[in-house]
């Protein structure tokens, strides 16, 4: 095979789809020799091509277009193909060690002065950020001024980044930058966050995890109850109401337990859903439901409401919100337990 002259500075990427393309965009400034490998590239690949930016390689990678060159991002968009264009360059010599770094940074529900001091160290310090669309201008501010932000939102049923370029962004940054990964929450709960080490690890990137406060925690706060309680729950489940499939599964019979307490997550689309499926199992009409949206923030609203109202009382809500499932305020039920004695 006929082998293409080097260039100093030459930096590979294996895969031309989406995933290349959001590796790419940071590296098109940097004055490297980029060349793409893979077929069926996508548009903007072709374009860049075109334009004299990258060359592009309709094919994929094999262990002799790796020598000679200074770095390779697997960017396929697919772990298996990823770690296999990784053992190429290991093979080859090509694995150096990563100067770059990424923190997964829990932002807590939305306020500010909820974020822990070390998720405020991180912000000042970080080259990069990347943010989910959840978290606020006001916690954005607190961010290194010379940091480059960008946000990689996903919106239920409109414009989204798909999983597979956030993976490749952050590899792209994580390579050689400071980089916080900034979720709504904490990192661990509904947010992705073992598909991101995966691409991590396969990329051999350094991270570590930042926990935040969750949206449960701060609304149970707002509503001055505990979410455990001795004679009520000795568990608390944290589920949400949707998974890949679709609406998510499940035991419901526990849950419609007398005192049982759950909070739930992407629950407003399927308030139907889950009251039927409650009420099936024997859960009373009347159990408390509080409705917190936008937890902890300046917009914040308490609606409590019951489980067979639940899907009326959400029709007024816009914001995110988490369900708390057999939690009313401690205000509701002292006035409660009043007028039952």
């Amino acid at each position: 095979m006929t082998q293409i002259p080097r260039q100093p500075n030459t930096i590979l990427i294996a895969g031309a789809g989406s995933c290349a393309v959001a590796a790419l965009r940071p590296l098109l400034a940097t004055g490297a020799h980029l060349r793409v490998f893979g077929p069926n590239p996508a548009p903007q690949i072709t374009a860049w091509a075109e334009a004299g930016a990258l060359s592009h390689i309709p094919r994929v990678l094999t262990f002799s277009d790796v020598i000679g060159a200074d770095r390779l991002i697997a960017a396929t968009g697919n772990t298996a193909q990823d770690i296999a264009a990784k053992d190429i360059a290991a093979r080859a010599g090509l694995d150096h060690p990563t100067t770059g770094h990424v923190h997964f940074v829990g932002a807590g529900p939305g306020d500010p002065d909820l974020l822990t001091f070390r998720a405020h160290t991180l912000l000042r310090e970080a080259e990069v950020i990347l943010h989910d669309r959840l978290v606020p201008d006001a916690i954005l501010a607190l961010a290194n001024p010379a940091a480059k932000i960008i946000e990689t939102g996903k919106t239920a049923f409109g414009p989204s980044w798909s999983q597979g370029d956030i993976n490749a962004l952050l590899v792209a940054h994580g390579a050689n930058a400071r980089v916080v990964r900034l979720k709504s929450g904490d990192s661990g709960i509904f947010g992705r966050l073992d598909e991101e080490m995966d691409a991590l690890d396969a990329a051999g990137i350094a991270y570590t995890i930042t926990p935040g406060i969750t949206a449960s925690v701060a609304a149970a706060a707002t509503l001055k109850t505990s979410l455990t309680k001795r004679g009520r729950n000795t568990g608390l489940r944290i589920i949400t109401g949707h998974d890949t499939e679709g609406y998510a599964d499940h035991d419901w019979r526990t849950l419609a337990e007398p005192g049982a307490v759950a909070a739930i997550y992407m629950g407003k689309s399927a308030a139907t859903y889950l009251r039927g499926r409650l009420l099936m199992h024997g859960a009373e009409d009347a159990t408390p439901v509080t409705i917190v949206e936008n937890a902890s923030r300046p917009d914040q609203r308490i609606l409590p409401t019951t489980l067979l109202s639940l899907p009326d009382a959400l029709d007024a809500v816009t914001g995110p919100a988490v369900l708390m499932l057999g939690l009313a305020p401690r205000e509701a039920a002292a006035f409660a337990l009043k007028e039952a004695l």
